[in-house]
């Protein structure tokens, strides 16, 4: 199961004096990270590179930012897709030192600098959630209540006509059993709306 994270967490190393600041952030895609990295380069001018990795939506990332190809951008994205993230951003900037670190000076220092980050972050599982739409007579709204309470759905939209509409988000797994139990309750009276019920 995915993962994303519940807020912002900072590490900081030093390695032979060049400083690593990490950062691990929930973000909701591609263009949110790159205005959060943007956003970095103003609040870091002097830094030497501000190098990010992204897992969101389908969408990646691995921007190295003139360090050598496949030493910072690709290893942070590797510790995300390796603890299973999803709408995660990992950013690290360098204050460079002045002594190099190597190839693999640079990969252990971007990874360490992100694992150690995640080490004190609240991980938080994503739940795929799903709408679903229906009608049903004044008489089943009482019930229809207590179920999307009882499963923690969200009632996003109802109104009252003819007959009660109503739209909710729940999680995709509590969908058949809270159908079921419904379709039992109105004796079909309950009109599904929508594809997929």
């Amino acid at each position: 199961m995915a993962h994303t994270l519940a807020a912002a967490v900072h590490s900081e190393l030093l390695i032979k004096k060049s400083r690593f600041l990490g950062c691990v952030q929930p973000v909701a895609d591609r263009a949110s990270a790159q205005a959060i990295v943007a956003q970095l380069r103003v609040t870091h001018p002097g830094a030497a590179h501000v190098c990010w990795a992204l897992l969101a939506g389908g969408q990646s990332a691995a921007v190295d930012d003139g360090e050598p190809s496949g030493t910072a951008g690709r290893p942070m994205l590797e510790v995300l897709r390796h603890q299973d993230f999803d709408g995660v951003l990992a950013s690290v900037v360098r204050y460079y030192g002045g002594i190099q670190l190597g190839a693999g000076g640079l990969l252990r220092a971007y990874t360490d600098s992100i694992a150690q980050a995640l080490r004190d972050a609240r991980k938080i599982p994503i739940v795929k959630q799903r709408e679903l739409s229906c009608e049903l007579p004044y008489a089943l709204e009482g019930q229809l209540r207590r179920e999307i309470e009882a499963v923690g759905a969200n009632l996003t939209r109802i109104e009252h006509g003819e007959r009660v509409s109503c739209v909710f988000r729940l999680a995709e797994n509590e969908v058949p059993a809270l159908i079921a139990r419904l379709n039992e309750a109105g004796q079909g009276r309950v009109v599904w709306l929508g594809e997929g019920v």
